[in-house]
């Protein structure tokens, strides 16, 4: 198998060189074997899955996906390596695995044999056992979502069967418990949890907070016959960590005074506290929180995001760090690095300002804003998030610092739907999905126009996923604001879209409109794009992938074409996978066409 290195030439751009530096995502290590590591590197040109031997000090390319591969798993004895194989990029596939040191002869194999193909919906793995979930789709159109439990090389065994969305959600370290995030209740938001008996079937034990308030599990204690779930809750109207003890049935959620969200990590290795990841405003704090007093101490760490940490056996912690302007690293909590990529690192960026205003509803809105050095006024690129349930941190975006570079102010705003801001904000789009977005955008550009920081007749409305829906809903309801437009993989087509994608969304979006197109069919057309095209006045630019399974691709076609019949300036793009490239060339000629579209509109400086 090769494992050619990509080459950066110096003459390059900048911002090209960012996307083109080789990083490496958080490793997990195999519980009995610890030394024994898998993790995903896009050092060969693609995103794909390495096995890593401590010990040995060697690293080796487990997967060759032509399409990439993010995300690998390694089985409890080191012996396996697993990851999700999807032939297309419409993420609907099938486990497969290959020895952690396999020869290049070998041939991966089912990791779940018998398990029908579909989407991936939780992997739990024990020594003798694993628990996997998986969404398809009926012949009639209908939903379904199966969990099958597989003991050793016996068959696999159907253990939950349901057409609302669950999620395999964690294995006890001993197998004898597994957890479940569940919607039966009809709300794919705030999930409930249910604990099963893996090889009967049994219930073992129900949590659930009652409407309007979520629950995830966040781990099983490491101590084989240790019953304790830690599990993150709503209760408070934020994030907070809990422990579920099975055995007795009592449930302790632990007091953490801190403002933002608090999630887990992740069990010391004694099971005597949890590793707490703190979220505040677009930055992250680590703690340690002692079980069962409460006891909090602060664990000091740069300021900036941390994607991913975890306690190592002997005590050390792990964790995926980065900033706005510092490229991500695998450090431990003194400092050093511990999983370095080969090649040269990627060219510092701009730091990020943290930033707020206000709405038109009074509310205060938070984001981040970057730009060159000097003053403005700039053009902008007001950049919208996906999700909508994430949010915009102080973390490295290869694309953020292309803008800078070619001398524009980026602007990232949390609207209303983020996370990171408590329930109440995270929820303000159930029932009322689109329009808060844009009055949100808009008036973070209002902010930046009176500040004298950016020009309001060069701003540039930019976002992916569900901020290129954002993107293509604010072209349409507020024309007059937008200079250009970029949408890459939007939602433009509501209704189209519902009928086209995968089961978990279609789950989400009846908790977010409160039903299905046929239930809600006012609600889907008000909110589509597509209801708004005859106002776009700004050119745009469309990008979308031919196997998405998100923001399918018959859908958009549909915005361009209604687009184009009314005379839009639309520059329409495809590529030959799903939601997003892995591969760095391709999501390096995505950049150059965003960047090519919008400079040859947009001037960096006033004519």
């Amino acid at each position: 198998m090769t494992t050619d290195r990509m080459t950066i030439d110096p003459a390059m751009p900048r911002w090209e060189q960012r996307f083109r530096a080789p990083q490496v995502s958080f490793p997990r290590w195999a519980s009995d074997a610890p030394e024994r590591l898998v993790y995903a590197s896009n050092v060969t040109g693609s995103w794909q899955v390495w096995a890593w031997d401590r010990r040995a000090g060697t690293r080796r390319r487990v997967t060759d996906h032509p399409i990439g591969v993010l995300y690998g798993v390694v089985t409890p004895d080191g012996a396996r390596v697993g990851w999700f194989h999807d032939d297309t990029g419409d993420e609907s596939g099938r486990w497969v695995w290959l020895p952690f040191d396999a020869t290049d002869a070998q041939e991966p194999q089912p990791l779940a044999p018998g398990v029908p193909d579909g989407w991936g919906a939780g992997l739990a793995l024990g020594d003798d056992l694993m628990v996997v979930g998986t969404a398809g789709t009926r012949s009639d159109g209908g939903a379904y979502y199966t969990v099958h439990a597989i003991r050793g090389a016996g068959p696999a065994e159907l253990l939950y069967e349901h057409h609302e969305d669950v999620t395999v959600d964690g294995l006890s370290r001993d197998g004898t418990l597994v957890c479940l995030a569940h919607s039966e209740h009809g709300d794919s938001i705030h999930r409930a949890l249910r604990v099963l008996d893996p090889r009967s079937g049994a219930v073992r034990g129900e949590q659930w907070d009652g409407a309007g308030l979520g629950l995830s599990a966040a781990g099983w204690s490491p101590i084989s016959g240790d019953a304790r779930l830690a599990i993150v809750h709503e209760r408070e109207g934020r994030d907070r960590p809990g422990v579920w003890d099975l055995a007795s049935g009592a449930r302790h959620d632990l007091a953490v005074d801190l403002p933002g969200d608090v999630g887990v990590a992740g069990w010391w290795p004694d099971a005597s506290a949890l590793l707490l990841t703190h979220d505040h405003e677009g930055r992250t704090t680590l703690h340690r929180i002692e079980v069962p007093s409460g006891a909090l101490t602060h664990l000091p760490t740069p300021s900036g995001t941390i994607e991913a940490a975890r306690v190592r056996p002997g005590g050390d912690v792990w964790l995926h760090w980065a900033s706005g302007s510092e490229a991500p690293i695998v450090r431990d909590d003194r400092g050093d690095e511990v999983l370095t990529p080969e090649g040269a690192r990627a060219p510092a960026g701009r730091p990020y300002r943290s930033w707020s205003f206000t709405n038109p509803q009074g509310q205060r809105v938070h984001g981040f804003v970057t730009g060159p050095p000097g003053g403005g006024p700039f053009p902008l690129i007001m950049q919208v998030h996906g999700g909508p349930t994430w949010a915009y941190s102080d973390t490295f975006m290869p694309d953020v610092q292309a803008w800078v570079d070619a001398g524009f102010v980026v602007a990232m705003v949390n609207y209303r739907g983020s996370t990171g801001y408590g329930v109440e904000w995270r929820d303000a789009l159930i029932g009322n999905p689109g329009f808060p977005e844009v009055d949100d955008v808009v008036a973070g550009v209002d902010d930046l126009v009176a500040s004298g920081l950016v020009d309001s007749q060069r701003a540039v409305l930019l976002g992916r996923s569900w901020g290129g829906y954002v993107t293509l809903l604010g072209l349409g309801r507020e024309p007059d604001r937008w200079a250009a437009g970029v949408a890459v993989v939007p939602v433009a087509d509501y209704p189209v879209a519902y009928a086209d994608e995968a089961p978990q969304l279609q789950a989400y979006d009846r908790t977010l409109f409160g039903g299905s197109p046929e239930e809600r069919p006012e609600l889907y057309v008000e909110r589509s794009p597509l209801t708004y095209v005859d106002r776009v006045r700004a050119p745009v630019v469309i990008i979308a992938g031919s196997n998405d399974s998100r923001c399918p691709i018959r859908q958009i076609v549909n915005y361009v074409d209604a687009l184009r019949a009314r005379d839009g300036e639309v520059e329409f793009h495809t590529y030959e996978t799903g939601h997003g490239s892995m591969v760095v060339d391709e999501r390096i000629e995505h950049m150059r066409w965003e960047l090519d579209f919008v400079l040859a509109r947009v001037p960096a400086q006033p004519s």
